[in-house]
């Protein structure tokens, strides 16, 4: 599981869309577009949702 999971988060490195690394920088990537580039939007909110998903589910596998 742990071998899956860096996987994944070394995929979100390599996407034609950008990972956030914060939601600060998702955040002024919105406003920066002031509603253009939606899609792009959508795409980075996504792939930090899963990222986020992914770190909570790595802190728990490494305290069992």
């Amino acid at each position: 599981m742990k071998d899956y999971i860096t996987q994944e988060l070394a995929m979100l490195n390599r996407s034609i869309v950008a990972t956030p690394h914060t939601k600060e920088e998702l955040e002024s990537f919105a406003k920066a577009n002031q509603g253009s580039s939606d899609m792009i939007l959508m795409q980075m909110a996504m792939q930090y949702g899963y990222k986020l998903a992914l770190e909570n589910l790595e802190l728990e596998l490494n305290e069992l």
